[in-house]
C-alpha cells in the first residue's frame, strides 16, 4: 500500500513475536518512537537518516541498522529520491530462545548492539535471506533455519555478547544428520517441525543444521524441498496439472512450485510435461 512515492509491505507471524516490513519512503517522516523488540534493517537503496543515542546516523545502501528493544529513534529520508529498506522485528524472548538453542541450552544474557549502523555484507545477506523467507511463503523449517542464522550472525558480529555456540563433530555429527535425514524421508509430504527434527537427532536445532549441511551438502529445508520437487515431478509425469501437483506436495500454489521447479531443473513444469514422448 502507499502513495505515488511511498509504499509499504508488511508481514507478521501469528504465533511468535516476529514481524517483517518492506518499504520505500520519499517524504515519510518517522516520529520518535521505540519497539519492544530487536529491530534489524537493511537499506537497499538511497539513504535513511535517524537520531539515536544522542547522535545523528545515516544508513546507506548495503548498510545494516540494529536497534535494541525500547531504544528510541526517529527516521527520515537522507537522499533526494528517498530510500528503500527491509526490516525485521524479533521479540527478546525469541532472540533468547534462538541463542539458548545455539548454545545447547546454556542461556546467557541478551545481546546489546552498541552501534546502530553496521557495514557488514555477511549480516546484510543473513537478514535479506530471512526477510525473503518470511514474506515469500517459505516452509516453517526454512524460516527457522534462516532465523537462527540471522540471530546468531547479528549477535556474533555486532553485539557486546557473542553467543558461545555448540556444534557436533565426528561420529556424533554423522549420527545426528542421518537420524534427521531418515525422519524427513519417512515423513514424505508431511510437515516436519524444527523441534521434532532436533529431538529425533538428539541435539539442538542449531547443531543439527550444521551437522546436516556437513553430511548432505544442504540444510534440512533444502532436502525437504528437494524431496517434494521429486514427488511433484513424478505427479506431473503421470499427467497431474501443475496446480494439483503443487497442492499435493506442499507448495503454496502453482507459481511457488514453478519457481522452485525451474531453479532445480532449469525448466518450468509446463516445458517438462510437453517434453514427454
Amino acid at each position: 500500500m502507499g502513495t505515488r512515492h511511498n509504499w509499504v509491505g508488511y508481514w507478521r507471524d501469528a504465533a511468535r513475536p516476529l514481524e517483517a516490513m518492506h518499504a520505500r519512503f520519499v517524504d515519510h517522516v518517522y516520529t520518535r518512537h521505540s519497539h519492544d523488540a530487536y529491530s534489524f534493517g537493511i537499506t537497499d537503496a538511497g539513504a535513511q537518516g535517524f537520531r539515536c543515542r544522542g547522535a545523528e546516523h545515516v544508513s546507506g545502501a548495503g548498510m545494516v541498522m540494529a536497534f535494541n528493544p525500547d531504544e528510541a529513534h526517529d527516521g527520515r529520508s537522507a537522499a533526494d529520491l528517498g530510500y528503500h529498506y527491509r526490516i525485521v522485528h524479533l521479540g527478546p524472548t525469541l532472540v533468547r530462545e534462538v541463542l539458548a538453542d545455539a548454545a545447547d541450552g546454556r542461556s546467557g544474557g541478551l545481546p546489546l548492539f552498541v552501534r546502530p549502523v553496521l557495514t557488514d555484507p555477511v549480516l546484510a545477506d543473513a537478514l535479506a535471506r530471512l526477510h525473503a523467507a518470511l514474506v515469500g511463503g517459505a516452509s516453517d523449517l526454512e524460516r527457522d533455519e534462516l532465523l537462527t542464522a540471522a540471530v546468531v550472525a547479528m549477535a556474533d558480529r555486532g553485539a557486546t555478547r557473542a553467543p558461545r555456540v555448540r556444534t557436533l563433530a565426528g561420529r556424533a555429527q554423522r549420527q545426528a544428520a542421518r537420524r534427521a535425514h531418515a525422519l524427513l524421508t519417512e515423513a514424505g509430504q508431511e510437515t516436519v517441525t524444527a523441534e521434532l527434527l532436533a529431538h529425533t537427532a538428539g541435539c539442538s536445532r542449531f547443531a543439527l543444521y550444521r551437522a546436516f549441511r556437513a553430511e548432505f551438502g544442504m540444510p534440512p529445508s533444502d532436502y525437504e524441498r528437494q524431496f517434494r520437487l521429486r514427488r511433484a515431478r513424478a505427479l506431473l509425469a503421470a499427467g497431474a496439472t501443475a496446480a494439483d501437483a503443487a497442492a499435493a506436495t506442499g507448495f503454496a500454489d502453482q507459481a511457488h512450485l514453478g519457481r522452485w521447479f525451474k531453479r532445480a531443473y532449469g525448466i518450468t513444469p509446463r516445458v517438462f510435461q510437453r517434453g514427454q514422448a
